[in-house]
């Protein structure tokens, strides 16, 4: 009895075992190993990657793809990037903001804009200069609102000083006799300093050595358009140096001799005059005069190594030496526009028409529908002033061969 219990025990096991065999040659015959979607599904989910964001409308309505990293492309041609970099590519840039602890206010606003439509998605730092240190009140709230890493730097004082070799009774005459003029900052010594600093040393400062690229923003600024792309990436890969939203005539009351004083350089150093340049663009007559046509530095994107060459550094020297910025009111825009228009190629200059930006009192705000509906803009094109008269924008895109977005014409007034 014991023993035929045992047989049907064994019997019973060894059905249930070919069982088990067959069941399992069933399930893996003809698959081969991967993650099941059951296995996925149990993975953690990955976070969104800032990387992977939609390519951007292009500059204009000629612009194609973009070119492969490294290579220039002609202007009419060019696109924004169709995605940011993947970690590990993002390019050496940051903000730049000249500011002090009495602007706060004003630079919250500025902050909260450049972070929305743009920063959030990729974390640039952001440099802050005074040419006073910044108090504990400024540091707290503007590193909690920028995502990237906030740096503060002090101006050193022969940055934001008289020069030695400059009249100081003479300097003080000329701030009077525009003060009787009506010229806005005649009067003001600190507005000179800052527009030398921004023309001379800015990118000298210590905080700026390790990056390639900056953006400066100032205080009341406003974005108006999603960012979707890296401005950054999208100026290196295109082999791009200079970048600006708004271009407009200088006040002439302010620079009497800055062109002369430009050519007498020209002249002496005609090797540092690019091929291929943009002087068209400031001179109506071959360089024979200045039409006063300058990019408003207020916004701009730029490479480093533009104001770092030899060519620059010894063109503000040269400017420097002769005094303009404290006997008249040389600005930094003008400065900064000759100084791109003549040391690099036309097509290394980028004209930002789909950022959408306003800086008192002025608006740059795409005119093509498309454009703003994709990008998210909250601008009205009829306050828009790159296609106004006063404008030198249009003399730029018939400088640079470039179409006129649609609908352009609807906005000239």
């Amino acid at each position: 009895m014991a023993s035929s219990r045992s047989n049907a025990r064994l019997v019973r096991f060894g059905i249930f075992a070919l069982v088990l065999i067959f069941c399992g040659y069933v399930l893996t015959k003809g698959s081969t190993y991967s993650s099941s979607p059951l296995m996925q599904s149990t993975q953690p989910e990955a976070k969104p990657d800032a990387t992977k964001a939609p390519p951007a409308q292009a500059a204009n309505d000629k612009a194609a793809a973009a070119p492969e990293k490294g290579a220039a492309a002609s202007p009419e041609k060019v696109s924004a990037p169709q995605s940011a970099p993947a970690p590990g590519e993002k390019v050496k840039a940051t903000f730049v903001t000249l500011a002090r602890n009495s602007d706060l206010d004003s630079i919250m606003g500025s902050i909260r804009h450049i972070e929305d439509r743009f920063n959030s998605k990729f974390h640039y730092d952001w440099v802050f200069l005074n040419d006073e240190p910044f108090d504990d009140n400024f540091k707290k709230t503007t590193s909690a609102l920028v995502s990237g890493q906030a740096k503060y730097g002090t101006i050193p004082n022969e940055h934001w000083s008289y020069p030695d070799w400059i009249d100081k009774e003479k300097a003080a005459l000329a701030r009077e006799e525009m003060v009787a003029q009506n010229i806005i900052y005649g009067g003001s010594e600190s507005y000179r300093h800052m527009c030398r600093f921004e023309s001379g040393f800015f990118f000298r400062h210590p905080l700026m050595a390790e990056y390639e690229y900056y953006w400066r923003v100032e205080p009341d600024i406003k974005i108006f358009c999603d960012i979707d792309y890296d401005v950054f990436k999208f100026m290196k890969d295109n082999d791009k140096m200079y970048g600006f939203t708004i271009s407009l005539p200088e006040y002439k009351a302010t620079i009497p001799t800055l062109w002369e004083t430009t050519k007498k350089f020209i002249e002496e150093n005609p090797k540092y005059v690019a091929e291929n340049n943009n002087m068209a663009w400031i001179s109506d007559d071959n360089g024979n005069t200045y039409n006063g046509c300058h990019f408003w530095s207020n916004f701009e994107v730029a490479a480093m190594k533009l104001w770092q060459s030899e060519a620059y550094l010894k063109y503000f020297e040269y400017l420097d030496k002769a005094g303009g910025f404290f006997y008249e009111r040389w600005g930094d825009a003008p400065v900064h526009s000759i100084g791109a228009s003549l040391f690099i190629p036309k097509d290394k200059i980028h004209f930002f028409g789909d950022v959408g930006y306003f800086h008192v009192p002025f608006n740059n705000c795409p005119v093509d529908e498309e454009t703003r509906l994709s990008k998210k803009c909250v601008c009205n094109p009829k306050d828009d002033f790159t296609w106004r008269g006063y404008s030198c924008t249009p003399k730029f895109f018939k400088v640079h061969g470039l179409t006129r977005p649609k609908g352009w014409e609807n906005f000239t007034q």
